[in-house]
């Protein structure tokens, strides 16, 4: 009898334990699922393997491809049915508004060329301001990826544009244009140090334009979901206590919510612009 006792008590304490640890283990699971880095996941939805080499096909790839899409069917919708009305309406306003803007902004910050040749630098810069606006839009989105908050993504792209620009600059100047190195009259023994000084910042430019986009989108977003998991958790509990105490976090998230939408649409400005800078730097040598 004592034997069969203890036999029981031994299965049920064994069962406490490994329910303790269940219940240790949901709320771990709990706790890791409300991470507001959890949105910045990169997950495979279609796991492609090449011997050792990956190409899967991401959530990244996804709603990048779903943005491109978007902006291409916009932009014809748009140009087929309002193209050809004398009063435009407020999409085709859209439209030319963000249509007028890159010429102007290629003319006030690229000098030293014609208005014909600085336009050849139009498609380039008006299709990275569209994209990256959109790409920023889109990341506002409820359950949709910020695809611009991924250093790698932001970086590939400053470092593409800053090749490009690299490229043009020797193309107009030859191997002159590394001389914006080494400014005149510089005494011969100081010439290396100088020279590396200025190469140091000239390739930092495109780690640190790639860095300022991801670290704005992704702080940003962060905060608008830590607050609003708090908010959310407040709502929760029944209370009108907590219920009133509520509408303080909830006007906040609102106001970020706000505050990341001019930042999405300010970083996609910054982005241009600069790129716009670098590209004047290597024509004119400044």
């Amino acid at each position: 009898m004592n034997s069969k006792t203890s036999m029981t008590m031994r299965v049920m304490l064994v069962q406490k334990q490994n329910k303790n640890k269940k219940t240790e283990s949901d709320k771990k699971g709990a706790q890791k699922a409300q991470s507001p880095l959890d949105q910045f996941s990169i997950l495979p939805l279609i796991p492609i393997q090449i011997v050792d080499l990956y190409f899967s096909f991401t959530n990244p790839s996804l709603f990048m491809l779903l943005t491109l899409s978007f902006v291409l069917l916009f932009f014809s919708f748009v140009t087929k049915n309002g193209g050809g009305k004398s009063v435009p309406n407020a999409w085709q306003s859209l439209v030319e508004l963000l249509y007028d803007f890159v010429p102007n902004l290629v003319n006030e910050q690229i000098g030293g060329l014609s208005g014909n040749v600085k336009q050849k630098f139009f498609p380039c810069i008006s299709v990275t301001f569209t994209f990256s606006l959109f790409r920023n839009l889109q990341g506002m989105i409820p359950y949709s990826f910020t695809v611009t908050s991924h250093f790698l993504i932001t970086l590939g792209l400053s470092f593409s544009l800053f090749i490009g620009i690299t490229i043009v600059g020797f193309a107009k100047n030859g191997l002159h244009f590394l001389s914006f190195s080494l400014p005149a009259g510089v005494p011969l023994p100081l010439a290396p140090f100088l020279v590396l000084l200025e190469l140091i910042p000239h390739c930092f430019r495109a780690l640190s334009l790639g860095i300022r986009l991801f670290a704005n989108m992704m702080a940003g977003h962060s905060l608008v979901k830590i607050l609003s998991g708090f908010a959310w958790t407040m709502l929760c509990m029944n209370d009108l206590f907590y219920f009133i105490g509520d509408l303080g976090p909830l006007f906040i998230v609102l106001a970020l919510t706000g505050l990341e939408l001019g930042v999405a649409i300010l970083q996609a400005y910054v982005f241009t612009i600069l790129i716009c800078i670098y590209l004047n730097d290597a024509i004119n040598l400044h």
